[in-house]
């Protein structure tokens, strides 16, 4: 698999040709994951990204008027976890067989149900401190104990390799450390887990150039 990624990047990058364009809001957000997926398999890809201030006049060219959206082949694709689970398996990120394939997408979903239930929309300050307080303080313990029993004492959250589940993982924890400094700092295993993502080189390279945001 990871051969026939380098044969297409060699082929694209002599035609300069780009695969896909990921179309999202100047942020990490919900882009960033398909973001780490394309650079750990170094997959050329056209970084878009809309403007708040020119959204109004842009979105109703976008299905559902919703971001972010992956272009490909002339195809529009939505969805944010449906764009990253096409590209870990494109990447060979989505798990060796059925089993950890699902494994992969049960750790994803679990992370991605406790990201939608952060108040990014409240407006009054104090109930958005309250409901995030809440939040970290009654969910993100089984949050945290769930992707423990996954990790045990391996290297990676499923099987013997890494996955899009612990790219998500490294993805959600930057975003999650804004919101709680910290708030791991228990899980000596999934820190540690941490820095393994970040010690991919090509990782690693995505994330000290990548544009800065707060989420």
């Amino acid at each position: 698999m990871q051969g026939l990624i380098l044969r297409l990047r060699e082929v694209l990058l002599a035609g300069h040709m780009l695969p896909y364009k990921l179309i999202y809001f100047n942020m990490r957000g919900r882009a960033e994951l398909s973001r780490y997926i394309l650079a750990y398999a170094q997959i050329p890809f056209k970084d878009q990204r809309v403007e708040w201030k020119d959204w109004p006049f842009v979105k109703s060219s976008f299905p559902l008027e919703q971001l972010p959206v992956l272009e490909m082949e002339g195809c529009l694709l939505n969805q944010s976890l449906a764009i990253a689970r096409f590209l870990a398996k494109e990447a060979g990120l989505a798990g060796k067989d059925r089993l950890e394939e699902a494994q992969a997408d049960a750790l994803v979903d679990s992370l991605n149900d406790f990201t939608l239930c952060i108040p990014w929309r409240e407006e009054d300050q104090k109930l958005k401190k309250e409901k995030i307080d809440k939040l970290f303080d009654c969910h993100a313990p089984k949050l945290l104990s769930f992707l423990e029993k996954h990790l045990e004492d391996r290297d990676w959250l499923v099987g013997d390799a890494v996955t899009w589940a612990d790219l998500y993982w490294h993805v959600c924890f930057t975003t999650f450390t804004v919101l709680r400094p910290g708030f791991a700092r228990h899980h000596q295993g999934l820190c540690t887990l941490i820095n393994r993502v970040e010690s991919i080189p090509q990782l690693a390279r995505w994330i000290q150039n990548r544009p800065v945001s707060e989420f």
